[in-house]
């Protein structure tokens, strides 16, 4: 069976590796599973996406369609009519979609249309908030997705009541806990540990990328008050995304450095980092406050107190069995919350069911066996 792995943002890097390093296991012993990777470059900054496939051992490419920035609708443009070339020069039985991103989305209407099957890793998530673009991406993506690869009960439940038939569902569990157990001993330290003094649970990183969070300049400050005055005295690591940078150098960068933010005592801006820095850092944080899904879980396994501040979470599971809890946008929250934190009220927190590094093995399991059954001879 010929498969297409797409990859097109940061994300999705964590969770197609686990997938590819699967398939090559079972090519290994004879298994008639092919694969093309395909970067469709929507993200397009090399710390965001290139550091990726060299940290994880991901083989580079066959073809990076350089979509680059734009609007949604331009992005889901270029993407379709890059794939679709792509697709119609290297034709393949079913595609492989990751996450949640406007590639996601793309690439399974472009599949459909050529009559190529797609299978969706981390099928059947939901935040039930329309505002959001990943929820568009998921849901049209689940509409049309013939194998369904998921996280938890939670997305099983909520790709039943859509009506996918049971047979098409499989939980296998997820494959971004995969990477992050894959890779935990390899974490590195990063060059402003020490330059900083860390310690061990003495500091708070955060994360902030979504519009409602960073768009606005004085919203974005006053998150970032919040924290500072919360954080006891803790150092506060920020490395900032691009999406992020660009508010704070085009709009914010006085209002912030009003406040003694950007050059001061407690936050420090840094530029993103690799996946194995990074989570250096949040392994051995006090907290991580964040805007991001994928950290959600990591930081569950990883038994780190996490604080989302979102208003409705496609990940349940890290609230109900992990360390995270929502707080909403409000930044009057972010203070309470610290302050359980730091009175050790916070919950302890579990690994939710199949998060044990091994669903990559499933899901390619599942793909020979329905190889064998529906390509055989």
């Amino acid at each position: 069976m010929r498969i297409t792995v797409v990859a097109g943002a940061r994300p999705n890097f964590m969770k197609i590796a686990p997938l590819i390093h699967a398939i090559e296991k079972l090519k290994s012993k004879g298994g008639r599973l092919e694969y093309r990777l395909v970067h469709t470059g929507q993200h397009y900054d090399p710390k965001l996406s290139a550091t990726f496939f060299e940290e994880l051992g991901i083989p580079r490419p066959d073809v990076n369609l350089g979509v680059g920035s734009g609007t949604q609708a331009e992005q889901t443009a270029g993407i379709m009519l890059g794939f679709e070339k792509e697709l119609m020069s290297n034709p393949a039985d079913m595609i492989i979609v990751v996450g949640d991103v406007t590639s996601t989305m793309a690439c399974s209407i472009t599949a459909k249309k050529l009559n190529v099957r797609v299978a969706h890793v981390e099928a059947g998530i939901r935040s039930f908030d329309l505002t959001m673009p990943e929820e568009i991406n998921r849901m049209v993506t689940d509409s049309i997705t013939d194998l369904f690869f998921t996280t938890s009960h939670f997305a099983n439940e909520n790709l039943a009541r859509a009506g996918v038939p049971a047979e098409n569902i499989y939980f296998t569990g997820n494959v971004m806990i995969d990477t992050l157990m894959a890779n935990r001993p390899k974490f590195r330290r990063p060059a402003l540990w020490d330059e900083l003094g860390l310690k061990d649970k003495g500091y708070v990183v955060i994360t902030l990328h979504r519009p409602n969070n960073v768009d606005d300049p004085q919203n974005l400050q006053k998150l970032l008050g919040a924290i500072s005055d919360s954080a006891a005295g803790m150092p506060v690591i920020f490395p900032v995304h691009p999406r992020t940078r660009k508010v704070i150098d085009d709009f914010g960068q006085a209002v912030l450095q009003s406040c003694g933010l950007a050059v001061g005592q407690s936050i420090k801006l840094t530029d993103p980092m690799g996946y194995l820095e990074f989570n250096y850092l949040v392994e051995r944080a006090f907290a991580v406050i964040t805007d991001s899904g994928g950290i959600t879980e990591e930081t569950t396994v990883m038994g780190v107190p996490c604080m989302t501040l979102r208003d409705s979470t496609e990940r349940p599971e890290t609230c109900t069995v992990g360390t995270n809890e929502l707080l909403g946008t409000d930044p009057a929250a972010i203070n309470p919350a610290m302050t359980r934190l730091l009175a050790g009220k916070w919950k302890r927190g579990a690994k939710p069911e199949l998060w044990d590094g091994h669903a990559a093995e499933r899901i390619a399991g599942i793909l020979l066996d329905y190889s064998i059954k529906h390509y055989a001879g």
